[in-house]
């Protein structure tokens, strides 16, 4: 009766894994997507792959009057504590970014330097940006948190 059972079992286990093949597949076509995206992005041309921009180049560039557009990332109440004086900012926080009436408001012909505090969640987003079409996507190296340091 125990062999039974277990057989019994082993025969259920091995359907519902037939069953659920799907659940344990992957996106082909999005993975593919992503190794064309992060192909350029190894040894020391990785950061210029991943379009980080340094804040010394940020400051530059917001001195020499660059057309761009920064996305603040941040939730409102870390822009709340410390806001960005930057012209041409967009605040829209992380997880609103990829809606589309926020979509629609990004520039496709202009430069976008994605901010966060530290760096993680803009090089998130900017990834996906880019992923999607915005290809002329930037994140600012190490965040608000470096930008802070470099101009006190």
């Amino acid at each position: 009766m125990k062999e039974y059972v277990m057989r019994r079992l082993f025969v259920l286990v091995v359907v519902a894994l037939l069953m659920a093949g799907g659940a344990f597949a992957y996106d082909g076509e999005l993975a593919k997507g992503y190794e064309q995206l992060f192909a350029p992005a190894a040894g020391k041309a990785a950061p210029k792959a991943l379009h980080l921009m340094k804040t010394e180049d940020f400051v530059q560039a917001i001195k020499n009057k660059e057309d761009m557009v920064v996305l603040d990332v941040r939730t409102p109440k870390e822009c709340g504590m410390i806001q960005l004086a930057v012209p041409d900012t967009l605040t829209i926080p992380m997880d609103q970014v990829f809606k589309p009436e926020n979509l629609e408001r990004l520039p496709t012909e202009r430069k976008i330097v994605v901010v966060c505090k530290a760096g993680h969640r803009a090089m998130a987003v900017a990834t996906g940006l880019r992923h999607i079409g915005f290809e002329n996507t930037y994140v600012l190296k190490l965040g608000v948190n470096d930008l802070a340091r470099f101009v006190s």
